[in-house]
């Protein structure tokens, strides 16, 4: 009891010294170090406690940093980030419920001063509100201040929060529900849109510095924000087309909400609306994405709108880095023209397809298939076995591409023995399919009939 009530002392007697100070040295920077007169105790003072600091003494840093708060406030930044640490590590250790909080008041203390008499409030405040939600999250008395800081938090910083600040702010947002109902619907998802617009910028920043360690990091604080999220509001389909859609017809180049309506639609498994789509070619126009082309010409592909979905699929081509990708879409394209009719054009894609990305063997796989749906094409009806040969090229497509199970149906069309005898041909000659297949095949049968 007394050491508490010492520590309460010793805190007031700390926090007046330097509200004190704070009127003639508010927002005066600290970066050059400022020695008071008696500058040899000053320095025995950082000594002591820099080495009761180094050695994790923490309890025994105090002395030496209250000097220095009371008589050099202003002696530099770092006895505000050091003397921070010290508080935040015998906060961390005490066990004792009112010992703790004295502790925490002290850290908390420790933030003000230095924002006080050093500035920088954006950053130190954001570091306060990280320190204040470690040790008190599980508060209920201290969840209201805490969202109150976090939203100044990200009044002064905008996008430049710091990244823990992301997933603190919305487990903040859960606390303040929980314990107070406090927070409705549309409140909730306002901050939401501000931690999502903060990933996505530092997303964007990390991508073009090249960092995809970061950048999937960041990923990972998006997927628990939105799982926060559904915890906390039912964002399903019908709430989509309820609360955001008409927002979205009356201004459609809202690409926050826009965002908001294309991820709760994807996470709701209902991308076969129509406003999905609106969304996502918002998305598109200003913000241009490999993948979101990709999907958006796969859906316009799905809707058989053939124009749309080329459009949007050489899009994603353009954009596309990776050589998997590249084949992807190039299958897709091909795809396309394979619908249109025009299978030397789809041939052509698959082709490219298979350049691009040698690893996967789909490209062979598609030509095989428009090999096999030849014979009305290239059928001269004169004799089964010349027109039998598409369902050969088809095979070694298939082949080249591991099917088994497609070379087994191709095989089973190949000319029978008898057809071949009936043109004085032998298996393993070389013959050619005069279509708009053009190419050679060896001869094979299926067997005798």
């Amino acid at each position: 009891m007394k050491h508490t009530m010492k520590m309460k002392m010793m805190t007031s007697a700390l926090a007046f010294s330097l509200v004190l100070l704070a009127g003639n040295m508010a927002m005066a920077q600290c970066k050059e170090y400022k020695w008071p007169d008696d500058k040899a105790k000053a320095e025995e003072q950082v000594a002591v406690y820099g080495d009761a600091l180094k050695q994790g003494n923490y309890r025994g840093a105090t002395a030496g940093l209250q000097w220095m708060l009371t008589n050099a406030p202003n002696w530099n930044t770092k006895l505000y980030i050091e003397g921070a640490d010290i508080y935040d590590k015998l906060a961390e250790k005490e066990a004792d419920p009112a010992k703790k909080q004295v502790l925490i008041d002290s850290l908390m203390w420790m933030y003000d001063s230095r924002i006080k008499i050093c500035g920088e409030e954006a950053t130190v405040l954001n570091r306060k509100a990280n320190a204040l939600f470690k040790h008190s999250i599980k508060d209920k008395s201290k969840s209201a201040d805490l969202l109150a800081m976090y939203d100044k938090v990200f009044e002064l910083n905008g996008n430049n929060v710091t990244d823990p600040t992301l997933t603190n702010y919305m487990n903040v947002v859960r606390a303040n529900v929980l314990f107070h109902k406090s927070l409705n619907d549309e409140q909730i998802l306002t901050r939401y849109d501000k931690i999502m617009t903060a990933i996505d910028s530092k997303t964007k920043i990390a991508l073009e510095k090249g960092k995809q360690a970061d950048a999937d990091k960041l990923k990972g604080y998006k997927d628990t924000v939105d799982g926060i999220l559904t915890g906390l509001v039912k964002v399903d389909c019908p709430f989509v087309k309820k609360n955001l859609e008409p927002k979205f017809k009356q201004n459609p180049n809202d690409i926050v909400l826009a965002k908001k309506i294309f991820g709760f639609m994807l996470n709701g498994k209902c991308t076969d609306d129509p406003l999905w789509l609106e969304a996502a070619e918002a998305i598109h126009k200003v913000e241009k994405d490999y993948g979101l082309a990709k999907n958006i010409g796969v859906r316009y592909l799905s809707n058989d709108n053939m124009e749309k979905a080329d459009f949007y699929l050489k899009e994603a081509l353009t954009l596309a880095k990776e050589p998997a990708d590249k084949g992807e879409v190039l299958i897709y394209l091909g795809g396309i023209q394979s619908k249109k009719g025009n299978k030397i054009g789809a041939r052509d894609l698959f082709r490219q397809a298979i350049a691009a990305d040698p690893a996967s063997k789909e490209g062979f796989e598609k030509i095989g298939d428009l090999y096999q749906n030849s014979m009305d094409d290239c059928a001269k009806k004169v004799s089964m076995a010349q027109d039998r040969l598409v369902f050969i090229a088809a095979y070694d497509m298939y082949a080249r591409a591991g099917n088994s199970q497609k070379m087994s149906a191709a095989k089973s069309q190949f000319p029978s023995v008898t057809e071949i005898f009936e043109l004085s041909w032998k298996e393993g000659e070389s013959k050619k399919i005069d279509c708009w297949i053009n190419e050679t095949v060896v001869l094979k049968t299926r067997g005798k009939d």
